[in-house]
């Protein structure tokens, strides 16, 4: 899994980077927003995945410690003293993993925290991959009546009735790989919660969705990575002409007009469909060479 985050996260990077001067509108509530880079908004998807990177890299180290050696309920009764240890290093040397022997077989044997807190990790992962699929699906959207500031690639062209669409289905693909994550954690989060003195019985159903979790998570990371953000273009000439008539852009004049001039201009500019320029150089006062200055949306992000 972490090999795949890496993939995204790097070809994530590359077009935060390569979009870096592209000014867009900025969105808050599904509102218009003051003015950000798509290379700054896509900078907070890397930072998404660089967090649940480090959360799955805490979460390790509890699952090389290993129960065997316990035998029935934790005491070791029939077993070698010495076995438990040495079983765990031959298994680090043949795996090339850290595997230890727990510390406290009774815990070991009768709960499973170290998944239970690793799911927790990959469900992090899944929440912050849904929050980059859907923002995609929306910033796609169109191509006449959606958003539509970037294109995405032509995967699955068309449909069954209405030729021409480009429909999003690799960020419709990850929400379906999330929302079974999410389904896979709340039944581990159960069996977490089920052992029953020293055992807890519930492991192999632990295990089946932890490791369907991270073979679904792995999977769609490098397909996205592959199938859709790699492909991912800017329709700068939608974003400019959005741009202009933000009304937002007139969030910048408060300080030398107050926000109940700003407001009118912005209300004027909104129900004429106008520049906020325009409305500005004829209610705020201030001389065009300023106006056009404060309102530079290159100034404001």
């Amino acid at each position: 899994l972490l090999p795949t985050m890496e993939t995204l996260r790097t070809t994530l990077l590359a077009k935060s980077e390569a979009f870096s001067q592209i000014i867009k509108l900025g969105r808050t509530h599904l509102q218009d927003a003051t003015p950000v880079t798509l290379g700054q908004e896509i900078s907070g998807w890397v930072a998404q995945l660089n967090l649940c990177h480090s959360m799955i890299e805490r979460a390790l180290p509890p699952l090389y410690e290993l129960a065997l050696g316990g035998t029935a309920v934790g005491t070791g009764l029939a077993t070698h003293p010495g076995y438990a240890i040495r079983v765990a290093e031959i298994i680090a040397q043949l795996t090339r993993l850290p595997f230890v022997t727990a510390a406290n077989k009774f815990q070991a044997l009768a709960a499973h925290e170290a998944v239970v807190f690793l799911h927790g990790a990959l469900k992090t992962l899944a929440t912050s991959l849904s929050k980059i699929a859907n923002d995609i699906r929306w910033l796609s959207s169109g191509p006449r009546a959606g958003i539509g500031e970037i294109s995405i690639p032509e995967n699955e062209p068309g449909s069954s009735m209405m030729p021409g669409k480009v429909n999003p289905t690799q960020s419709e693909a990850m929400l379906m790989v999330v929302a079974r994550v999410l389904g896979n954690d709340v039944a581990i989060n159960i069996a977490g919660a089920s052992g029953n003195f020293e055992l807890n019985v519930m492991l192999p159903l632990v295990a089946n969705n932890l490791l369907g979790s991270i073979d679904l998570l792995s999977g769609s990371c490098e397909a996205f990575a592959r199938q859709c953000i790699a492909q991912m273009k800017v329709r700068a000439d939608n974003t400019a002409r959005v741009l202009a008539l933000n009304p937002i852009l007139v969030t910048a004049l408060n300080p030398l007009i107050g926000y109940e001039k700003a407001a009118l201009i912005a209300k004027q500019a909104y129900q004429q469909q106008r520049p906020i320029l325009d409305v500005a150089l004829e209610l705020s006062g201030l001389p065009e060479a300023q106006l056009r200055q404060l309102l530079d949306p290159a100034r404001l992000v």
